[in-house]
């Protein structure tokens, strides 16, 4: 186990690090799931899929089929060497596009933030989705970074939040209708939190690995994600969309998608948070 690894699971509450490289907790990824109806059989896309952590934990619990895509090759090897026996195949892909029309269900965890134009992503799910299928991602919402902040943000090329209003419009367009949102700004706050101070202690053994620069930028985004989630400057949302129509029907389908989901975010928003929040992440120990 290497020492970031060891880091991050300390992070986290027993059982609940699962080798996601994200602020979810395991809990949280099988609610998610569920939500979006992932279960025996269900062809499951996970964009974005890293080291495979969040796939081979749905597919061992969960009994679905899943393909992973990642543009990261070394991540993919990985993703492949601990996969065994699990009903689980990941690629090496640049998204979009996307394979189309054969998935269930397409999830993109913790990784929307990386998109700085989220249509053409949002298109591409659509059309990777059979009718009736669904899209679960999570969403770091709020307004785009002021100068300063990008200033700060270590890697801030990849850090693109997003109004949940606008995103829903996005999906609207692309005949995604949002049927729930879950707000885990409080537990992700705390997992960023806990992941910064883990890291700080092992910062020596995570220095020589990695670089003393590397670890700067880590400790440095983790803080910020949590003084932003903490303030309220970012939420943390998870969103399940539904795919409601196709052929000559689609774009009376997309018209209807896109009231639905302003009327449900416009309902999110009079209640002042989403349906939900997460486990909490443990203290680091």
């Amino acid at each position: 186990m290497s020492t970031l690894h060891r880091a991050q699971e300390s992070a986290f509450a027993p059982g609940e690090f699962v080798g996601q490289e994200s602020f979810m907790t395991a809990g949280e990824i099988r609610d998610l799931a569920r939500r979006a109806g992932v279960g025996p059989g269900v062809r499951v896309l996970d964009v974005c899929c890293g080291t495979g952590g969040p796939a081979r934990l749905l597919a061992r619990e969960l009994g679905c089929d899943v393909v992973g895509l990642d543009a990261d090759g070394e991540a993919v090897a990985l993703a492949r060497a601990r996969a065994g026996e699990l009903r689980c195949r990941f690629a090496v892909a640049r998204v979009p596009p996307l394979p189309a029309g054969r998935f269930d269900v397409v999830l993109v965890l913790e990784t929307m933030l990386a998109f700085a134009d989220k249509e053409p992503l949002v298109r591409a799910v659509a059309a990777a989705l059979r009718p009736g299928g669904r899209f679960a991602c999570t969403l770091e919402e709020g307004a785009p970074l002021t100068p300063p902040e990008r200033a700060a943000m270590p890697r801030a090329d990849t850090v693109w939040p997003v109004p949940l209003v606008d995103l829903a419009a996005s999906l609207g367009r692309a005949g995604l209708a949002v049927e729930w949102v879950g707000d885990h700004s409080r537990g992700h706050g705390a997992a960023a939190q806990a992941l910064a101070d883990a890291y700080a202690a092992e910062g020596a053994a995570i220095a020589a690995q990695m670089g003393r620069r590397a670890l700067d930028d880590l400790l440095a985004a983790h803080r910020l994600w949590a003084r932003w989630l903490a303030a309220g400057r970012i939420r943390k949302l998870a969103v399940v969309a539904r795919r409601t129509g196709t052929g000559q029907r689609a774009g009376a389908a997309a018209t209807r998608s896109a009231s639905q989901s302003a009327s449900r975010v416009a309902a999110i928003r009079a209640s002042g948070a989403g349906s939900s929040t997460s486990p909490r992440t443990a203290a680091p120990r």
